[in-house]
């Protein structure tokens, strides 16, 4: 059972999404947050497998509620909505230390597998679509938010050769199946070496590790 707190300051946003999670036999709502500090809060005295977080909230928003559960080392997971097209906060909550994120307008299938998905461990987005994303934050970023780093970064120092390869083309957005035809790998190896890279550099799942592959220049924005 994938146990899901709902935060959002809509009250009827909150009852469609739980309306929706609570048609599904694998899910239940453990509650309901009107706000970050509320998110964070409940997220501390109930343990739920995902946070479905809203970015824009009253008072404490849902990139700082984000940055502040995941600094709590919880086993917590969090999913975040976004409008894509006009909200500029995506690529910080992803840096926040969320797993993911959705377009609010997403079709219940989707935000149904994105739940999943966010609970088993792995990121929400497509790599492909996350390169596009950051690529569009990356141009946006003030020069001062930009990380200075190189490929001599100490997170990267215990990357062998072939998993620095693999960390540079998730980077760009390449699948574990593009991975294996393009570098005539098993599919399983792939899967084998993404496990050791996100290990080594800290990284919670793919997502983490593409930001790791732009804030250590391994890849540019194009």
């Amino acid at each position: 059972m994938t146990t899901v707190l709902i935060a959002d300051d809509q009250p009827l946003q909150r009852f469609g999404f739980r309306m929706l999670l609570e048609s599904q036999d694998d899910m239940t709502v453990l509650g309901e947050a009107s706000n970050g500090a509320e998110a964070i809060r409940m997220t501390a005295e109930l343990h739920p497998d995902v946070v479905l977080m809203d970015i824009r909230m009253p008072g404490l928003d849902g990139i700082e509620a984000t940055r502040r559960i995941v600094a709590t080392g919880d086993r917590t997971r969090v999913l975040i909505l976004t409008t894509f097209d006009l909200d500029e906060y995506a690529h910080a909550g992803l840096r926040a230390g969320a797993s993911g994120f959705l377009v609010k307008d997403a079709r219940p299938e989707e935000l149904l597998s994105g739940i999943r998905s966010v609970a088993s461990g792995d990121a929400v987005v497509a790599p492909s679509l996350t390169r596009r994303l950051l690529d569009a934050y990356a141009r946006h970023l003030p020069a001062g938010d930009r990380t200075v780093a190189s490929t001599d970064d100490a997170r990267l120092s215990a990357l062998t050769e072939r998993e620095r390869e693999i960390l540079t083309v998730i980077g760009k957005g390449w699948t574990n199946t593009e991975i294996a035809a393009r570098l005539h790998l098993a599919e399983s190896t792939v899967k084998t070496h993404v496990g050791r890279i996100l290990a080594k550099t800290g990284s919670r799942d793919r997502i983490q590790a593409v930001i790791l592959a732009y804030d250590t220049k391994l890849v540019e924005p194009s």
